[in-house]
């Protein structure tokens, strides 16, 4: 078992030089969601971790598939291009443009880089497409998204067709709001052997609107293999939520994927009118992500886990998946620290794709080296700074009947201008008589 440090059992850490290097992080976490609700919107309780497991855990007896260390959740199936995005390797998602007829409040656009350009202007995909043919990577899962990529039409079938000739066998997908893919269209993206198309459903869209995007989902059925709904589930929203997925049952399309809601840093003052705040904690670790989505709303991974437990009461035959904002982290950090030369008391945690490492402070520094010494273990790490001795956490059940505190130590690899460093990220609490490195890290 390790346990999260937070303010409430700081003062419960024995040792003094591993609290006061604990309470680094703790000031680091506070100061961040302090900086959060200056930007203009609460941060909730924390209140939510805790039934979120519970939930979870419950959802797998029912025998919901608990995938990613419990941030990705399906029952009966899920798109192929899921499962690629826990590593992101040969995954790649573009752009033509992130021009769009929709102004959807929830938008995330508005912080991806050089928004305002590419609402006017586009991107040469097909240029990129070449790039990538030519420096030999190797793709296995193509994606177009914006904006809305059926404004472009032209572009958007060229696209795809340049991705199926320059990498035979790659999956294809498409995003759209839908209104743009009448018959015509989908017959197009038929020819150009598109493999899956994801439409976007709106609740708050009049009732016409959502009409037309149904009969398009419905549609779609006879031109495209896999026809799926992606759509964030705004807190509040489960009794509609539980229509959408009976009437999604009913068209027997593949699958949908159920969003954890995000606040995107814009758009303060509305999510507080609508009473969202801030999931506390919202990320496990606290890091700077590239995903563009924002900060996860408190509810939504509730209401999203509410509604898989009705799809499986109801005996729901689609796929239904719930991504949580932390899931489309994943791929990032496996990317950034696996295959890397690294010292020998880093351990490549296969669970989260952090490294992790084992510390010692203070006092228990000289009682530690004297067992390794014992044991002929050299392969550690004296940091006479922060007083701390380093290993690899293999090594501490060997510390058993020490009465020791232990640091377990979260970390990523970041490339500079002058090399590779790696970055400590968390630091939680175990003891060897607790610890089982199997199940904890």
């Amino acid at each position: 078992m390790v346990i999260d440090i937070c303010r409430e059992n700081l003062n419960l850490i024995k040792n003094p030089v591993l609290a006061d290097y604990a309470a680094m992080y703790v000031r680091i976490y506070e100061d961040f969601l302090q900086q959060v609700e200056l930007s203009g919107i609460e941060v909730a309780g924390t209140k939510g971790a805790e039934e979120a497991r519970r939930r979870i855990e419950n959802l797998r007896r029912k025998g919901a598939v608990v995938r990613n260390d419990a941030k990705s959740l399906y029952i009966n199936r899920i798109s192929p291009a899921c499962l690629a995005c826990r590593k992101g390797v040969g995954s790649l998602t573009f752009f033509i443009s992130l021009k769009c007829h929709r102004r959807c409040f929830f938008c995330f656009n508005p912080n991806q880089e050089n928004y305002k350009y590419y609402t006017k202007n586009t991107r040469d995909c097909l240029a990129e497409l070449d790039y990538l043919k030519n420096s030999g990577q190797e793709i296995n899962h193509v994606a177009l998204t914006g904006g809305e990529p059926l404004l472009h039409p032209a572009e958007t079938l060229a696209f795809f067709r340049a991705a199926k000739e320059k990498f035979p066998g790659v999956y294809t997908r498409l995003y759209t709001a839908g209104d743009l893919a009448d018959k015509d269209m989908l017959a197009a993206l038929q020819r150009v052997g598109l493999d899956e198309i994801r439409f976007s459903i709106r609740l708050h869209d009049p009732e016409e609107v959502r009409r037309r995007t149904f009969a398009h989902i419905s549609l779609a059925r006879d031109y495209i293999p896999r026809v799926m709904v992606e759509m964030p589930v705004l807190p509040g929203t489960v009794p509609a939520m539980k229509d959408v997925l009976m009437e999604l049952e009913d068209l027997g399309i593949f699958g949908i994927n159920i969003l954890e809601f995000c606040y995107p840093f814009n758009n303060a003052a509305l999510y507080k009118e609508k009473g969202y705040a801030i999931k506390n904690p919202p990320y496990r670790v606290l890091y700077n992500y590239w995903y563009a989505g924002g900060l996860p709303v408190a509810g939504s991974e509730l209401d999203c886990l509410e509604l898989m437990d009705f799809a499986l009461e109801r005996g729901l035959k689609i796929g239904i998946h719930y991504c949580s904002l932390e899931n489309k982290n994943t791929g990032q950090i496996y990317q950034q620290n696996y295959g890397r030369d690294t010292a020998d008391f880093l351990y490549f945690s296969p669970r989260d794709f952090f490294y992790k490492s084992a510390k010692v402070f203070g006092d228990d520094v000289s009682r530690v080296l004297k067992v390794f010494k014992k044991k002929n273990y050299r392969g550690y790490n004296l940091n006479k700074e922060y007083n701390f001795l380093e290993f690899h956490v293999a090594r501490i059940k060997e510390l058993a009947g020490l009465n020791l505190e232990v640091g377990i130590s979260t970390g990523v690899m970041e490339d500079r201008g002058d090399g590779s460093y790696l970055r400590e990220l968390k630091v939680q609490l175990t003891r060897p008589e607790i610890f089982d490195m199997e199940n904890d890290v």
